[in-house]
């Protein structure tokens, strides 16, 4: 049993609030069904004056104590009285401030329960002056911040004091009454508050990302804009966060929901055909008509998928994976990139043997720079499976950048008679370099002679020699100036911000990318495998429309062509819409963090 202020002055539907006034402390319980000869499935109290006198209207305040306890301990709370979330929304931890969410049909009831308005905002701040529909004048103004004192929900002690914020149903996130409270962010504060919230009937922790589901569940927001906050949520570069800040504003889902309409304009046209192609009441070329705006419509989906995962790529993190001999300088390059000692550097060659993978903000771009194993013949069994995963590395990188040691360069060019490439070049390395492979050439202050024209001339007779192998022609230097291969040293600096530079121009070359963005085309659709998956269903389908609008049997084709623009305008609205399977829902959600 618990005593709490008198602020709960009715039942509801006799599931609901009972309060039975003694002095200054009322006996309180919430979530039970109440006997008839206590509470009625109408008000208790119409007024305070109704509420002072309804102990003396019992028979025996013992009584009714004895029965509010017996029917308390055989009836639990159903689900759907358990259907309140509650969650911290911020990082844990001692902060400034840590905001707690509470979304649910008893908000009205933590807040009663858990919330003292102190004097200052008190004065003049009633409910009942916002809005004056519900009668409560308990309740704060919604949608403005007020200075509260938060208490135990059973001792009343008070825990902390900081900002509280009602939402009203349905102007808030989730669409239903949600409370925010905003206080101190420290451990004990929050392990207090958010403990008290538990023992109060009918709230319970939410899971990771049910507040966001509720909002979706509501029609809040839909599936590519659940995938848009996720992301805007997990960005950690402004190139991110200014594509997934388009999803969550509902970009993509304009887009999708476009695509779907013209499927369905030519669904319509065929509808037309099917049952009135016998009359005069239509002309006799819908369905060519249908066919044409099909192939359109095929065309323009196989533009958005052919983007080379642009989308994925930039939501992922753009793989640069830097490779070459052992002591070349891999590993002080990837300290260099990420400004912190993230791989061990030692002057013992084999140092590194596995893949170490950080994640850096290039440019505002996000670079998953990966540090690899030196690539050389060996016989020690954990040196040679290194080396074998980071040749498997390099074929899977967006960005492949070899990084050559200048004075081993200037050795072999020394002191080699063939005039073979490979005799020159390390062949672990010659194998691995094609038409797509950055080159760094590294230590060029502990060079001999660090002349422009003899590094020219070093890579002019690989780009001479590569001319021959059958991939494309590796070009020294666009119309723009851009570099594939620049000089540089990681230990002292020098010409590591050209390098950077030219790196990021190289990037944004390949990823269609200028300083601003997507260069002179729309932002990529696709941003997660999902969304690929269905626009390729939908390709293949609209394919299949268009050679059966192309049979001898017309009227018949034109039924399964029909048929298959249900199933293609089916999954192009799959990208934004609700799906029956929980298990898709349930994998979009699930990444969110609690409080989400």
């Amino acid at each position: 049993m618990r005593f709490l202020p008198a602020r709960f002055l009715s039942t509801d539907a006799g599931h609901g609030y009972l309060t039975l006034s003694q002095g200054s402390k009322a006996l309180y319980h919430t979530g039970i069904r109440i006997s008839p000869t206590v509470a009625t499935r109408k008000p208790l109290f119409r007024s305070r004056e109704d509420f002072t006198k309804f102990p003396a209207q019992c028979k025996s305040f013992e009584r009714v104590k004895r029965g509010i306890k017996q029917y308390s301990t055989t009836l639990p709370l159903s689900p759907a009285q358990q259907d309140t979330i509650y969650a911290l929304s911020t990082p844990p931890g001692r902060g400034g401030v840590a905001v707690i969410r509470i979304s649910g049909p008893s908000v009205k009831d933590v807040y009663h329960t858990m919330i003292r308005r102190t004097r200052a905002s008190s004065v003049g701040q009633t409910y009942s002056e916002g809005t004056s529909k519900t009668g409560d004048v308990n309740l704060p103004i919604p949608w403005k911040m007020h200075l509260v004192s938060v208490v135990d929900s059973e001792s009343e002690e008070m825990l902390d004091e900081g900002l509280a914020v009602y939402f009203k149903a349905p102007k808030s996130f989730t669409t239903e009454d949600v409370l925010e409270l905003h206080v101190h962010s420290g451990r004990a504060i929050l392990s207090s508050i958010l403990h008290s919230i538990s023992k109060l009937p009918g709230c319970r922790l939410a899971a990771p990302g049910e507040f966001t589901r509720r909002a979706f569940d509501a029609g809040r927001m839909d599936l590519t804009q659940v995938e848009g906050l996720r992301d805007l949520i997990d960005a950690e570069t402004d190139e991110q966060r200014r594509w997934a800040l388009g999803a969550a504003k509902g970009a993509v889902r304009d887009e999708v929901e476009a695509l779907r309409q013209e499927i369905i304009a030519c669904l319509m046209l065929c509808e037309a055909e099917i049952d009135f192609g016998d009359t005069e009441e239509i002309d006799g070329d819908v369905v060519h008509r249908a066919k044409d705006r099909a192939i359109a419509l095929t065309d323009t989906l196989k533009e958005y998928l052919r983007d080379s995962r642009k989308g994925e790529i930039m939501r992922s993190g753009i793989r640069v994976v830097i490779f070459g001999e052992p002591n070349a300088g891999k590993s002080s390059l990837l300290n260099w990139l990420a400004q912190r000692q993230a791989a061990i550097v030692t002057p013992v060659p084999g140092t590194t043997r596995d893949i170490l993978e950080v994640a850096i903000d290039l440019g505002g771009l996000p670079i998953i720079a990966c540090d690899t194993a030196g690539l050389r013949e060996t016989h020690d069994a954990v040196e040679l499976i290194g080396v074998e995963r980071a040749k498997e590395a390099i074929r899977q990188a967006d960005i492949a950048l070899c990084v050559v040691s200048i004075p081993e360069l200037e050795h072999r060019y020394q002191h080699s008679c063939e005039s073979s490439l490979e005799k020159k070049w390390p062949s672990e390395i010659l194998s691995l370099i094609n038409s797509q492979t950055l080159v760094l050439l590294n230590k060029v202050d502990l060079a001999t002679a660090p002349c422009p024209q003899q590094l020219e001339e070093y890579m002019g007779i690989l780009v001479g020699e590569l001319r021959a192998k059958p991939f494309p022609v590796l070009e020294e230097e666009d119309a723009g100036g851009q570099r594939w291969w620049w000089s540089a040293s990681v230990t002292t600096g020098e010409g590591m911000q050209r390098f950077v530079d030219g790196l990021l121009r190289c990037i944004r070359k390949r990823l269609e990318l200028d300083s601003n963005g997507y260069e002179n085309k729309r932002e990529p659709l696709i941003r997660h495998a999902r969304q690929r998956m269905h626009m390729e269903n939908a390709v293949e389908y609209l394919e299949q429309f268009i050679r059966s609008v192309d049979g001898k049997d017309g009227h018949l084709n034109v039924v399964l062509g029909a048929e298959e623009l249900r199933y293609a305008a089916r999954e192009i609205g799959q990208i934004s819409r609700a799906v029956t399977v929980d298990d898709v829902l349930d994998a979009v959600f699930r990444d969110f963090c609690i409080g989400k």
